[in-house]
């Protein structure tokens, strides 16, 4: 367990950044407000544009795009760390929990939430 525990704590703190960023970028593209108005009624900011190309298309405005790059594996690879993180973190939630039903409701939640909502307004 104390692996687990350290490999969390590693695993966290190298694709904590890239994670936060795209938590970040795709936060305001969920209100387009990376894209200006074909009626010039809003002006998108061009750091939030260019932030929010590189977060759709995994490489800086005016490069190639399209071309394995270092910045697609790392990008490959914090979505991996992601996915192995949260399930450690899941594991670790049932190890060192006192009360296992609490951690399963709340993930019984995080699963029926999101697809409650997209059912409710689709």
């Amino acid at each position: 367990m104390k692996f687990l525990r350290t490999l969390h704590l590693f695993l966290g703190c190298l694709f904590a950044p890239m994670l936060i960023f795209f938590a970040v970028t795709g936060s305001w593209q969920l209100f387009n407000w990376h894209e200006s108005k074909k009626d010039k009624t809003y002006i998108a900011p061009p750091a939030l544009a260019a932030l929010s190309f590189v977060h759709k298309d995994a490489h800086v405005p005016g490069t190639p795009g399209r071309q394995p790059t270092p910045l697609r594996y790392f990008m490959l690879a914090a979505a991996a760390g992601l996915v192995g993180t949260a399930l450690i973190g899941i594991v670790m939630a049932y190890k060192f929990s006192r009360q296992p039903v609490v951690a399963t409701v709340c993930l019984l939640a995080g699963i029926a939430l999101p697809g409650l909502l997209l059912w409710i307004y689709r």
